[in-house]
């Protein structure tokens, strides 16, 4: 098993550093991806910022309008069926 090849990079005068392009293609990272740093023991982290902030079930419960009475287990099934049906006759799946 070999190692990959060490990569470097120059820390410029106005303190900017630009990642390999072997590292941006594999972690696909376009230009302007936004990044989170941490300072640790072995050196500088980097990671991609979440797109959303994390959020639990509890916090985002009843967010949403409802209309009507509330939907027995087997109307939601009946509904999903319909769809898959629906989907297929258009060849989407």
């Amino acid at each position: 098993m070999s190692a990959r090849p060490k990569l470097t990079t120059i820390v410029s005068t106005k303190g900017q550093v630009i990642l390999p392009k072997a590292i941006r293609e594999r972690l696909r990272w376009p230009a302007g991806t936004e990044l989170t740093v941490e300072d640790t023991i072995e050196g500088v982290l980097l990671k991609a910022k979440p797109a959303f902030a994390p959020t639990r079930p509890k916090d985002v419960f009843g967010s949403l309008p409802s209309k009507g009475p509330a939907k027995s287990i087997a109307d939601m099934k009946a509904g999903i069926a319909a769809e898959a049906k629906r989907r297929h006759a258009r060849n989407r799946y």
